[in-house]
């Protein structure tokens, strides 16, 4: 797609939000970004999306002779309304509590590193390598191997 600058209108504080989100990864100044930076922008706005809803986002968002490119004319407006929407939130931290719960069928209060990683690796929508790197760098306590998942849980619940 030959570069044309299109007006991006912004009228309120949550679709600034998005286009700072978005001009964060926009790498050359054109309001453009990769497709593979839509899931990362997402997840920056604090959304949990499936891959599926990363891919429905780009497909609405992608101009069709793009080459792999997303221009935040098409992508604030789309965002923005998923954000009303409410869509892409992530779980409640009560409801992260009672999932890590019964993961710890012995009540310890935490999950062993190679135990969660291979539910993440192998269940459900697993994730990539990287995603499991990043998050096990927060989440994992590097002197016990473990990620003790109360500590972490009580504190979003007073968040």
């Amino acid at each position: 797609m030959e570069e044309v600058d299109i007006p991006v209108n912004i009228t309120n504080d949550l679709e600034r939000k998005i286009a700072d989100a978005f001009l964060i990864f926009d790498h050359h100044g054109s309001k453009v970004v990769d497709v593979r930076e839509i899931g990362t922008i997402l997840r920056f706005l604090g959304c949990v999306p499936s891959e599926n809803e990363i891919n429905e986002i780009i497909s609405a968002t992608e101009f069709e002779d793009s080459n792999g490119t997303v221009h935040l004319a098409k992508f604030l407006p789309h965002v923005h309304q998923l954000l009303l929407e409410r869509k892409m939130e992530p779980a409640a931290p009560e409801k992260l509590l009672k999932a890590f719960q019964i993961l710890d069928s012995d009540g310890k209060g935490f999950i062993q590193r190679d135990y969660i990683s291979k539910l993440m690796m192998e269940e459900g929508e697993p994730f990539s390598q990287d995603e499991l790197d990043e998050m096990m760098a927060i989440a994992v306590d590097s002197q016990t191997n473990r990620i003790p998942y109360e500590l972490y849980i009580n504190q979003l619940m007073v968040e």
